[in-house]
């Protein structure tokens, strides 16, 4: 592998801050009360970064827009989980979590990433690798948005490999699953790891892919949030989308591997937990109504061909 390196640190670490702008204008111009928060940190010996925060707006309740640039020596448990010996890495990403305030509207999540490891030593380049995805968490089913949002990313992914979608949509079924619970976390998306350039994707393709996705999250993601602002709810609905909310916790808090990461190499806490929800309730063994819209949900919290379904 070691001869299709190329590293792509400069042109990730803009496209981030880029794509970070262009998300945060996006989602202001749909919710018309409030801008986001932005607090720029800065930490001596391990990295720097954007936090961007709004919350009780028109359209969401809270919701982050992060940016983070990282570099520092690989913890011992980082180095044991990737059967390394001691090294340096840098990280950067953007990752983004978005509660919207009418239960009809799905709360959202993306994430995009790149990483490279080096010689403790020399700082020679030895080892990197492309990360992310997005996926969608409803309360409510609407096949046609489930339908659009996997259409959107099926089309980003065709642009450079129709084996993709595909394989992506495979490891996002799979990793965004609450197996505590045997159900899915919501819907599903992209979701792609350790993706390292080779014979036949190079670095600069990877990052191409990597960068037309982030872009797309708008797409894919703001026709939905524009028609469903507005739909009209009740507290019964609330309730439910509190209910459910409590599943989204239980997942990013057991299982989500960024999460995990984060707090392994200390990182920021404020951010990091950025991606919980404002409100959200547990109830003592909790079922919906059979044959309501809610038990509609949980019937197709599973992996589901939602292109053509």
């Amino acid at each position: 592998m070691q001869q299709y390196l190329d590293s792509k640190k400069e042109d990730f670490s803009a496209f981030v801050s880029n794509v970070q702008q262009h998300i945060c204008n996006s989602l202001e111009a749909v919710d018309g009360a409030h801008n986001f928060r932005i607090e720029d940190w800065e930490r001596e010996g391990f990295g720097h970064g954007s936090t961007r925060i709004i919350s009780e707006g028109n359209v969401i309740e809270k919701g982050g827009v992060n940016v983070s640039v990282v570099k520092s020596t690989l913890p011992e448990v980082l180095q044991k989980k990737l059967n390394v010996e001691e090294s340096k890495f840098f990280v950067t990403g953007v990752s983004l979590v978005i509660h919207p305030k009418n239960p009809f509207v799905p709360t959202v999540h993306a994430n995009y990433r790149y990483f490279e490891l080096y010689d403790h030593q020399t700082g020679e380049l030895k080892d990197q690798w492309f990360g992310g995805g997005a996926d969608l968490t409803p309360y409510y089913l609407f096949t046609e948005d489930a339908r659009h949002f996997h259409q959107t990313h099926k089309d980003v992914c065709d642009q450079f490999d129709p084996g993709f979608y595909p394989q992506f949509k495979k490891e996002c079924d799979e990793y965004f699953y609450n197996h505590h619970r045997n159900e899915s976390r919501g819907i599903g998306g992209l979701f792609f790891d350790y993706m390292r350039p080779n014979e036949q994707h190079s670095a600069h393709q990877l990052f191409q892919f990597a960068e037309k996705a982030g872009y797309a999250f708008t797409d894919a993601y703001l026709p939905i949030l524009t028609k469903r602002k507005d739909h009209e709810w009740n507290e019964e609905h609330r309730f439910w989308q509190e209910v459910r909310r409590g599943r989204y916790v239980e997942f990013n808090l057991i299982h989500d591997r960024g999460t995990l990461f984060g707090l392994k190499t200390k990182g920021r806490i404020e951010s990091i937990l950025m991606s919980l929800p404002p409100k959200v309730r547990w109830v003592y063994n909790h079922q919906p109504e059979t044959g309501s819209p809610e038990a509609k949900l949980v019937e197709h919290l599973k992996p589901i061909d939602w292109i053509n379904y």
